[in-house]
């Protein structure tokens, strides 16, 4: 089988870094994660990603704290997850630069769209880090701007669930996994895919979204062959 993606952008959450440990970075969990992601770069595949902060900072349950200074903690919680995928990646052979949305020099490249693209045109992984720069958007809705921003071809929504369903599938024994599903169809039934602002830029741009299952890490290389797994959310 082919590859059915050539550019892809990867949001992981930052929780899926921590592992068993629940918090922080497990480092036998990075590598396992970055070893498939290599492997999708080496099929040929422009690899871009995006990770979240959960597993340092949860900005949102931050009730005490002004809000934008709660979400600029978890733009730097994000800076330090790039980082230490970076750094598994490159353990592993694989070539990588790391753009923060916010200026941090010293440790990496600031955001500039054409240079993204030109590290894709010569083969290397972008690790994309502080969300959009901006509070009060999530790192989805950040993977969702990377992703319209690079031409990607597809957003591939690395979760605890194996696709997006009628209703929650650890509350309700008789939950329906959808493998496709319109845009449309996610706003009329009210399904869980991603925040709203997120959502609407993949559907007014017409980006695709995989939701899936990243307990086996594999499963990234068999959703950018086009293998039947997770949901596919698209016009």
């Amino acid at each position: 089988m082919g590859i059915k993606y050539e550019r892809i952008l990867l949001k992981l959450s930052g929780e899926v870094l921590a592992g068993e440990l629940g918090k922080g970075i497990d480092n036998d969990t990075v590598i396992s994660i970055c070893k498939a992601v290599k492997r999708v770069a080496d099929s040929g595949v422009e690899v871009g990603i995006v990770v979240g902060g959960g597993n340092f900072w949860r900005g949102r349950t931050s009730e005490h704290m002004d809000r934008t200074r709660a979400d600029h903690i978890g733009m730097l919680a994000t800076a330090m997850n790039s980082l230490a995928l970076c750094d598994a990646l490159e353990q592993l052979g694989a070539v990588v630069r790391v753009q923060t949305a916010i200026e941090m020099r010293q440790i990496a490249e600031p955001y500039i769209r054409n240079k993204a693209i030109r590290h894709f045109e010569k083969g290397r992984i972008v690790i994309f880090g502080c969300g959009t720069g901006s509070p009060f958007f999530s790192t989805d809705t950040a993977a969702a701007l990377r992703g319209v921003e690079i031409n990607a071809d597809a957003l591939l929504k690395a979760t605890n669930v194996d696709g997006v369903y009628d209703k929650d599938p650890n509350k309700f024994d008789d939950a329906v996994k959808y493998d496709t599903v319109t845009f449309g169809e996610v706003i009329s039934k009210d399904l869980k895919v991603m925040d709203s602002t997120a959502f609407s830029l993949c559907k007014d741009n017409d980006l695709p979204i995989i939701v899936f299952n990243l307990n086996d890490p594999e499963n990234i290389m068999k959703v950018v062959k086009g293998e039947e797994i997770g949901t596919t959310v698209k016009n």
